[in-house]
């Protein structure tokens, strides 16, 4: 029985917010004053109304566990909140309201579907499709062994092969990947990080032999090796050598591929992990500011390599929140680049992201229900002003999605551009109360989380302590026992079930691995040997030396040696790495 709820406040002050004390978030807010016209409403309006229909018996909170009041007013904000000062302007410093003067008024969101299924010449074939559907960036998804650095013929691989993603041996299959498509006329993303400047090198030499100047490419390598030691867990080699050839593809970009990221500095996978808002926020902003202080550690001046920094966060269920995460980014990264480390270009202090909706999200279960949570993830993302979506498919809860589904996926961005209105005008929930309070409040909790990793000496420090992976460890607990006490609902999951009919899945077999076996036995066959060995050799030299890794990898890739190979030359100089448990 829905238990009656009394109003808010006296005629004084509004209670103060009873957050939970977790991880690095502040204190409880203090109570707001509350004016006579509130008062009034409380007592004339609000009381009479909860005398004849109580409340809900419910947890009012976000998905990070922020409580949430009935009504929000400026009496939220801070005494003397300068609006102007404190939020700004589209375009302009802090970049709370977007880094764009006009945002989608001047140009759409790269729309990309995250893509790579079983052979190269398979996902190329999706990818054709995609485009000629209307999308407008590429996205890349390897599988797990490429993910991992091995050969598809390596006994680990097996079961593996081109199922979660595409397989990609050399740069053999790199040239199949990209066959038909120029790639100075397409963003490229490719989602790849403890091989990630392998990979990278692999599609650098494949736009070398389309004739193709390099510093003409566009993309971005996600290359964020930090959240898989927090989330992912997809690393190969100790962090500090892993910083190492991140902090190499950052240099080789600012100096040879000026329109290229280098890294997409990933708070997805955290919040896929378990994290909250609030931590997904912290732990990406602050891995980007380890990732600025390892490279002004190289030497280079943080206005040579800030500007192609990019971030890439998750859209989940909470609108609002994600919202003002978005918006609570952009404040946090124009002050730490500007205050902490000395930025003086605009465009090293304005944060730019992509966003992906939230695979944690989908459900096995009612999957076509998967449809409306995208499109309202893929809503909260836009109106937070992301500069590229991509938004995930019905059937990714069972399978890698097909094209059927894919496409519904499309069509869903472009209904949100071209039908909806709401690229008309930039930030449209600025000034909502509710909307700068909880950018505020996020804000000031990722800042709570930055003084604590600082005083354990950065982020790498923290990483090998194990604090951000027990916060989210914690974190996912918490949401999984509120789903249990049905606290927090998913809709076909712990509410509404019902019996349904099995969906039609995309299946790849094992054919994929024998294919490609193949392929890598007349690769090595047909390739100069020794040139292989003696790239090879370059790099292990490289790699235990103090200069740059990429041109050695670059020399590895023309002389076609394999990612397995490639990898296993570096682990033989980095070793490999096994988390310590955490207890």
């Amino acid at each position: 029985m829905p238990i009656k709820s009394a109003p808010e406040s006296s005629n004084q002050t509004a209670p103060p917010d009873r957050r939970p004390a977790a991880g690095g978030a502040e204190p409880a807010s203090p109570p707001r004053p509350v004016s006579p016209a509130e008062a009034a409403w409380e007592r004339d309006t609000l009381a009479p109304a909860l005398e004849q229909t109580p409340e809900r018996d419910w947890d009012f909170t976000t998905l990070s566990s922020l409580p949430i009041r009935r009504l929000y007013t400026a009496a939220d904000l801070p005494p003397g909140f300068d609006f102007e000062r404190e939020t700004g302007f589209p375009g302009a410093p802090p970049y709370v309201r977007g880094i764009h003067p006009t945002l989608y008024r001047g140009r759409l969101w790269t729309m990309r579907q995250f893509s790579g299924f079983a052979t190269a010449e398979e996902t190329n074939e999706r990818y054709r499709y995609l485009l000629s559907q209307g999308q407008t960036g590429l996205s890349v998804a390897f599988d797990l062994p490429t993910l991992m650095g091995y050969d598809s013929d390596h006994p680990l691989s097996e079961g593996e092969v081109g199922k979660c993603g595409v397989a990609i041996d050399s740069l053999a299959d790199m040239e199949r990947l990209f066959a038909g498509i120029r790639l100075d006329q397409v963003t490229v993303s490719m989602t790849i990080n403890a091989p990630a400047a392998a990979i990278w090198a692999m599609y650098l030499v494949a736009a070398e032999k389309q004739g193709l100047d390099l510093r003409r490419l566009s993309g971005t390598l996600q290359n964020d090796i930090l959240k898989e030691y927090i989330a992912q867990k997809e690393y190969i080699y100790p962090p500090a050598p892993s910083m190492r050839l991140v902090v190499d593809t950052i240099e080789f970009a600012a100096r040879q591929t000026p329109r290229f990221n280098p890294i997409s500095i990933s708070g997805y996978h955290i919040r896929e992990a378990g994290s909250t808002a609030l931590q997904e926020l912290a732990f990406t902003l602050r891995d980007g500011m380890e990732y600025v202080e390892w490279t002004l550690r190289r030497g280079l001046a943080v206005d040579e390599f800030a500007p192609q920094l990019s971030f890439f966060f998750n859209a989940h269920s909470d609108f609002f929140e994600e919202i003002a995460k978005y918006r609570a980014a952009r404040k946090l990264w124009y002050r730490v680049m500007t205050e902490r480390y000395g930025a003086r270009l605009a465009r090293s202090a304005r944060l730019r992201f992509h966003t992906q909706t939230a695979g944690v999200s989908l459900t096995a279960q009612q999957p076509y229900n998967n449809v409306a949570r995208v499109a309202l993830q893929a809503l909260a993302a836009v109106l937070g002003g992301t500069q590229s979506l991509h938004t995930n498919s019905l059937d990714e809860a069972l399978a890698l999605p097909t094209a059927e589904a894919a496409t519904i996926a499309l069509r869903t961005q472009q209904i949100l551009a071209y039908e909806t209105g709401v690229t008309n005008t930039v930030d449209p929930l600025g000034g909502s109360f509710f909307v700068e309070r909880l950018t505020l409040d996020l804000a000031a909790g990722a800042e709570a989380y930055f003084r604590r990793i600082d005083d354990l000496g950065g982020m790498v420090a923290a990483v090998e302590r194990g604090f951000p992976q027990r916060e989210i460890a914690d974190a996912a607990y918490q949401y999984q026992c509120a789903l249990e006490r049905r606290r927090k609902v998913m809709v076909g999951v712990n509410e509404f079930a019902t019996e349904e009919q099995p969906l039609e899945t995309l299946y790849i077999d094992e054919r994929v691995r024998a294919r490609q076996a193949e392929r890598l036995r007349r690769l090595r066959a047909e390739r100069d040997g020794g040139a292989v060995e003696r790239a090879l050799a370059a790099l292990r030299r490289a790699a235990g030396g103090e200069t740059n890794t990429m041109p050695a990898l670059l020399d590895c890739v023309r002389a076609y040696a394999t990612l397995g190979e490639i990898s296993e030359a570096l682990r033989s100089v980095f070793g490999g790495y096994t988390e310590t448990s955490i207890t």
